[in-house]
């Protein structure tokens, strides 16, 4: 098989079409439609569906980028690290990274590591969809109680969990009274939150009077009195120590897993290795304590 046209092929793959990878590459278009059309002559598979206006690829076509894609960037890699005489970190790095890790922390990580590692160009990607690393060129994704993926290797970064907490003026529940209450997302009208305190389990009766798409934004407004909340304890340690928000009670239920994956097939480049020994740095631990440290 042609490398070379190979490449070629995961080129407009990745891109998703001949003009983007074009001008992404700095190479004429008409140069990459024709070494992918000679690599589908000599295959004799159809790798592209060529609409009038989009470009997609066939089953058989998206089995060979996915298998394919990650081999040659090691070949890249490694061709590199010869050249160079040492296994540096250098290059791309894509990661996906959640909503609340990335207003919190991943700014300042960021950062740091783009002073440390001058030679890597660190592209972070803010989400809590679910990604396909392999198919949407992730090197590394953060993710909070993912899945199982038999694809996907990883470590734990952090372990955190949910309190329920609440301005000083807001009052502490009594009896079947239903508190207000910030939540996120969209809920039932009505709902009861248990949760576990010193004196043992209780269940507290909530009505729902704001909702919002953000943690962050959660936080501030039970800082303004607007109602009680689940949070994470990395979120709100610093008002609790500071006596502007108080706990009600840990919320019953799962504890909060923050991973670092990436794909296991994959060999690890000297980049990502670079960057999850520099999470190791940061969250030596892995406490709340450690991510809240981040947080203004």
């Amino acid at each position: 098989m042609d490398l070379l046209a190979l490449a070629d092929f995961n080129l407009v793959a990745r891109h998703g079409g001949f003009g983007r990878a074009a001008r992404a590459a700095g190479r004429p278009k008409a140069t990459l439609s024709r070494r992918v059309s000679e690599l589908e002559s000599s295959l004799d598979l159809r790798l592209f569906e060529r609409g009038t206006r989009a470009l997609k690829l066939t089953q058989e076509g998206r089995a060979l980028y996915e298998r394919t894609g990650a081999l040659l960037t090691e070949l890249d890699e490694t061709a590199a690290a010869i050249a160079s005489g040492a296994d540096k970190p250098r290059g791309r790095l894509r990661i996906s990274s959640p909503l609340l890790f990335s207003q919190t922390a991943m700014g300042k990580l960021a950062v740091a590591f783009a002073l440390a590692y001058p030679e890597v160009r660190l592209e972070v990607t803010t989400e809590d969809r679910s990604v396909d690393m392999i198919e949407e060129g992730y090197d590394l994704v953060i993710r909070v109680n993912p899945d199982p993926d038999e694809s996907l290797v990883g470590r734990i970064l952090m372990r955190d969990r949910l309190v329920m907490v609440a301005s000083p003026s807001l009052g502490h529940p009594t009896g079947d009274r239903a508190v207000p209450a910030v939540v996120r997302g969209a809920t039932g009208l009505t709902s009861s939150w248990d949760v576990a305190t010193p004196g043992g389990k209780s269940r507290i009766t909530t009505e729902p009077v704001l909702r919002l798409s953000s943690l962050v934004m959660v936080r501030d407004a039970v800082r303004a009195g607007v109602g009680a909340a689940r949070l994470p304890v990395s979120l709100v340690s610093h008002d609790l120590a500071a006596g502007k928000l108080v706990h009600w009670g840990d919320v019953d239920g799962p504890e909060i897993v923050l991973w670092a994956l990436y794909p296991s097939r994959r060999l690890l480049s000297a980049r990502v290795s670079a960057f999850l020994d520099f999470l190791k740095q940061a969250f030596p631990s892995g406490t709340p304590e450690e991510l809240a440290s981040f947080i203004d």
